[in-house]
């Protein structure tokens, strides 16, 4: 009988409006813990009936017509929406944070453990970046740093609540470290690796490269599109976001930007390809994760968390600038290389569902346990 399984338990996530990497650590914590709450600052119903079942509780942001379909649009108010959730009847307190959800207020008994996606990128280093890559109306433009300090002070602060970080690589671990200056434990998010297994027929690869993501100045599109017009080569991007139209008018007949798909069409996608190809820094990286569950290799940039998902030579390579020439020197090398389909699926197998809830229970149940002698 664990120590958890008698006690109150509260989830927080930053939003829930649609699904990616952060929302499929969510949406595992809720397996493990399926009675406890999620509270989070705004939820689009329609575009998450993954957590059909979950008893969801927002922020006084859900009622703002029209802004609580643009959360990005919201952060100004976040941290106040955050800290007037009363979570006060709650032993334990489990935040999912790449934003605002780790400043929740909790009273002294209560143990907060968040699983940090990666200190706020906007307000800390990609600052710079998102004032000139995004296209932001003039007027915003300016305001936007007396915003960002603000911001800047109070996640500084709101970073001294958590009673225990977990970072989801080792990378974030260490910008954790630099700018909250607390250490954490790494445990990788989880990865759906049992239904790749299970479902990729032989023979199935077809002749092109597949990338996945948002399209978005920071996700490096730009990269891939200038690489792929020049080499010939077929691409397939998924995903959608800003620069989807414009990138669209850029690019040849052999690049295909598919959009949103499904499940079933996304699993094909990965069936089909040669290789998976990610041009960004990742915080860890779930989609090239989910590409070698399904044995295919992948192209990536050297940095971040890449560096602890791929094995040079063995489940991937790497390339070392985010250059057209140094991308098409590592697509030059892949092509005269072999890979191992069933050797790719072991090393994917490390980072299941199964691994990471394993690891979260033990780490919640080890300091809940800690946090009790603690207090008495």
């Amino acid at each position: 009988m664990s120590v958890l399984d008698n006690i109150k338990i509260a989830i927080v996530a930053d939003w829930l409006t649609n699904f990616a990497g952060a929302e499929q650590v969510v949406l595992s914590i809720h397996k493990m813990f399926p009675e406890a709450p999620i509270y989070t600052s705004v939820f689009n119903e329609k575009k998450m009936p993954q957590f059909k079942d979950a008893e969801i509780k927002t922020t006084f942001l859900q009622k703002i017509p029209y802004l609580n379909k643009r959360h990005q649009l919201l952060l100004k108010w976040m941290p106040l929406a955050f800290e007037t959730l009363d979570l006060s009847e709650y032993d334990v307190v489990i935040s999912s944070s790449h934003a605002c959800s780790k400043g929740v207020i909790t009273k002294p008994q209560t143990l907060h453990v968040s699983y940090c996606h990666t200190p706020m990128r906007s307000a800390w280093d990609n600052y710079h970046e998102y004032i000139k890559k995004y296209n932001i109306n003039p007027i915003i433009k300016k305001l936007i740093p007396r915003l960002m300090t603000n911001i800047r002070i109070w996640d500084r602060l709101a970073a001294d609540r958590v009673d225990y970080f977990i970072a989801n690589s080792n990378y974030i671990k260490n910008r954790i470290k630099k700018y909250y200056r607390r250490d954490s434990a790494v445990i990788y998010p989880p990865v759906d690796t049992d239904k790749p297994a299970r479902n990729t027929p032989p023979n199935s690869e077809k002749d092109y490269y597949l990338a996945v993501g948002r399209i978005v100045p920071n996700k490096n599109m730009d990269l891939l599109v200038e690489a792929f017009n020049k080499s010939k080569k077929n691409l397939h991007i998924i995903g959608s976001g800003v620069d989807l139209k414009r990138l669209s008018k850029k690019a040849n007949k052999n690049i295909k930007f598919l959009g949103y798909i499904n499940d079933n069409n996304l699993e094909q996608e990965y069936t089909g390809c040669r290789a998976f190809i990610m041009p960004q820094i990742e915080d860890f990286g779930i989609a090239p994760v989910e590409a070698m569950a399904y044995g295919k290799p992948v192209i990536a940039f050297a940095a971040g968390g890449s560096l602890e998902t791929v094995i040079e030579h063995r489940t991937g390579i790497f390339f070392k600038e985010q250059t057209i020439k140094s991308l098409l020197e590592a697509i030059k090398r892949f092509e005269k290389m072999t890979f191992s389909p069933e050797l790719i699926r072991r090393h994917a197998s490390k980072f299941s569902e199964n691994r990471f809830q394993a690891e979260i229970k033990k780490f919640i149940e080890d300091k809940y346990k800690e946090w009790q002698r603690y207090m008495k």
